[in-house]
């Protein structure tokens, strides 16, 4: 039952993801006038198929992690010769009928889509589901500490670290992370006087929690729409510093996982309750998104950098050497799926 249930919570919230990834090019390449041949969700041979009035072919396959937007044309971009030899007719809702602005705005949809998906989740969280907060107040310090040494005495109230403002418990741990290799400036509300400290890196800073200061928090609407973007914003930026840190060393690339990870993941969260699922559909919709936007030719962001690009040269990219970086770009991609999946699998049996 335990494994049924891994899987329904896996497609529900991949199902969700994508598709609001694809409707997103969907929708803009129908205002652009551009013709969209498929919308799949999912790979392989079709379990559903029908087609539309416009003659968008629909489909429901039987591979269902992940999905796609075919649009009329778009693989001539770097083969705009191809495009001018079509008769006019075969121009008609081709890709390259409509100007560079609305490309970039077919290509950015899907981004912003799942953006727009997180905030709303996120939003609707702080909205219908009041917390009991954890104030940001020390319990206790501990002996011979970072934070001890710095001079934090319990009953401090944290206010900012590194100028982000720090409102609750988790804030201050998700902060502590993000100032994992360099010293923390922090500042401290103790008997009404703020205090400047220094807290330098450590897997532990010491501090403990003052159980006893909790608030139950509901926000109004635009409180709820504000702190959603807010939160949206912070995964953002929590994903791309644990990539950075992947890619320097200072993380191990053990951490990242496959879709057997958000399986799992999904289930657990499914167990736990309704808003717990919906922050993970939140926070895969916002590490689709970021992940989307990076510069590699076959991910949006590579589109999106070759459009920014050729605006700013005037010259038109295309030839054996883009090519090239198509197909680099994909076996990157392939690398990264077959590395994570290896990754979940040495987790699962203990290898690692």
């Amino acid at each position: 039952m335990h494994t049924i249930l891994t899987i329904v919570a896996l497609l529900i919230v991949l199902g969700i993801v994508v598709f609001v990834h694809e409707a997103g090019h969907f929708m803009a390449a129908r205002w652009a006038g551009v013709r969209v041949n498929a919308f799949s969700i999912g790979f392989g041979p079709a379990i559903i198929k029908w087609h539309d009035k416009h003659n968008t072919v629909w489909k429901l396959c039987c591979l269902p992690l992940g999905g796609y937007v075919s649009i009329y044309g778009q693989e001539d971009m770097f083969n705009r010769k191809k495009y001018q030899e079509l008769p006019k007719d075969k121009k008609i809702g081709h890709y390259l009928s409509v100007p560079a602005w609305k490309q970039f705005i077919i290509i950015a949809a899907g981004v912003f889509m799942n953006f727009m998906l997180a905030w709303v989740i996120y939003s609707a969280d702080f909205a219908f589901r009041p917390r009991n907060v954890q104030l940001p107040v020390v319990g206790q310090v501990v002996r011979d500490s970072v934070a001890f040494n710095a001079g934090v005495k319990p009953g401090d109230v944290i206010v900012k670290i590194d100028n982000a403002k720090i409102k609750n418990w988790g804030e201050l741990v998700i902060a502590k992370e993000l100032a994992d290799k360099h010293n923390a400036k922090v500042l401290v509300l103790r008997n009404n006087e703020l205090i400047n400290v220094t807290l330098t890196p450590a897997d532990r800073w010491g501090l403990i929690a003052d159980g006893s200061k909790t608030v139950f928090r509901k926000k109004g609407v635009f409180g709820a729409m504000y702190s959603g973007l807010r939160e949206t914003y912070y995964q953002s930026k929590t994903l791309l510093i644990v990539l950075k840190q992947i890619i320097t060393g200072e993380r191990s690339s053990k951490q990242l996982g496959s879709f057997i990870t958000i399986a799992q993941v999904s289930g657990h969260a499914l167990e736990t309750g309704f808003f717990v699922f919906l922050s993970i559909i939140a926070l895969l919709s916002v590490n689709l998104g970021v992940i989307n936007l990076l510069p590699l030719p076959v991910l949006d962001g590579g589109y999106l950098l070759i459009l920014i690009i050729e605006a700013i040269t005037r010259r038109k990219l295309g030839g054996k050497a883009m090519e090239i970086s198509i197909v680099v770009g994909w076996v990157l991609i392939m690398m990264l799926f077959a590395f994570t999946m290896w990754n979940d699998i040495a987790r699962v049996f203990g290898w690692n």
